[in-house]
């Protein structure tokens, strides 16, 4: 199969969908990598090691999307990419579509095999191509919170943990998944005042029992959100419900009821966001303020810190993406129910019931949608 790896175009997006360990992989398993030039550099890794494991540079990203049968990506195609997509072609990459009607009708009208690491789904619940951008922008979220703090950034002039005599501040993160978890971790390493709402008993239960006491741990409901929301000086929203828009856990109502100088922090934006007050924002132009209260609602954190995001990401996508060159997307779905779950759309019909609902567009089961067009 010709694999195709164009550079990536979103605002200040650095990450790159392979690493040269990748593409040796690839070409070791007999297939063609076509690499755009300089697709690499933002993630500061030299194209020479690229071109020794194999790859072949291509010029521009136009001969990339023409020649590939199966484009890696990152991030979602923006509309200056949308030219590029065609009838057959195989892209896989993070797409989000919950929160995307107009590529969503692209995909479908253009008959892409659209497959989105973000729905590719263990049978226990865990989404493992997700799972480490998750941990990169879980981590991330305490560092952008202690630096907005600061009041030269619109915030209260708290110092994440505080000085001997002076309290540190309040951190509260809405979801204790893997960026959840992530984030919790790193704010309370920075000695801030821990708060995690969820309503997985487990997932608590686990910090709990991991912390030994340092993290506070909550059950979700309306009024201990409202309560704890108040009183946060930093506050991160990493609620995910996979391939559907997040839930508005948040309410305009509560942010008004925060102090001047606030901070928010939405993981989940790029499915749409878990605060009323959230729209997504780009690395250039991070944050805006409502209610007094500063936002950050950067649709792609881990390109800030891209080498360490792309070596994250190659070694969990690589296996299905080696599944689908060697076996053909058909056979590797068929054979691998983790990765079915992936495929969003298919031969012009939409797979996904959570996006089609999100969109309140028709859909189909993937088995039928592959039957129809064989």
């Amino acid at each position: 199969m010709i694999v195709g790896v164009p550079a990536e175009v979103k605002d200040n997006e650095y990450r790159v969908a392979v690493t040269p360990e990748g593409v040796r992989e690839l070409t070791h398993s007999g297939h063609r990598v076509l690499l755009q030039d300089g697709a690499g550099t933002g993630s500061n890794i030299p194209q020479e090691r690229f071109e020794r494991a194999g790859a072949e540079i291509v010029s521009g990203a136009a001969e990339v999307w023409r020649e590939a049968e199966m484009i890696l990506k990152v991030k979602e195609p923006i509309p200056d990419e949308y030219e590029h997509l065609r009838e057959g072609q195989i892209l896989f990459t993070y797409l989000h579509l919950a929160a995307g009607r107009d590529l969503t009708q692209v995909l479908v009208d253009r008959k892409v095999s659209a497959v989105a690491y973000e729905t590719v789904q263990l049978p226990d619940g865990r989404l493992p191509l997700l799972a480490p951008m998750s941990e990169v922008a879980g981590r991330m979220a305490p560092h952008v919170g202690a630096r907005l703090q600061e009041r030269e950034y619109g915030g209260r002039g708290i110092l994440m943990g505080g000085v001997s005599g002076v309290r540190p501040a309040k951190v509260l993160v809405l979801g204790a998944g893997m960026a959840g978890m992530n984030a919790a971790w790193i704010a309370a390493g920075m000695e801030a005042e821990v708060v995690v709402i969820d309503r997985n008993l487990d997932r608590l239960r686990y910090i709990d029992q991991m912390q030994r006491g340092r993290i506070m741990t909550l059950m979700s409901d309306r009024l201990t959100i409202e309560q704890r929301v108040r009183e946060t000086d930093v506050l991160v929203g990493t609620v995910l419900v996979a391939g559907a828009r997040a839930p508005k856990l948040v309410t305009e109502e509560m942010v008004a009821s925060m102090r001047p100088g606030s901070v928010l922090i939405d993981i989940s934006i790029d499915q749409g966001g878990c605060f009323e007050t959230s729209h997504m924002t780009t690395h250039s132009d991070p944050t805006y303020v409502v209610h007094e209260v500063v936002h950050y609602c950067v649709g792609n954190m881990p390109g800030a810190v891209p080498n360490t995001s792309t070596y994250a990401l190659t070694n969990v996508t690589l296996p299905y993406a080696l599944a689908i060159a060697d076996l053909g997307l058909d056979a590797a779905v068929a054979s691998d129910p983790t990765l079915a779950g992936g495929v969003n759309a298919y031969a012009g019909s939409l797979t996904n019931q959570p996006v089609a609902d999100a969109h309140q567009m028709p859909w189909v089961p993937l088995a039928s949608a592959i039957a129809g067009a064989g």
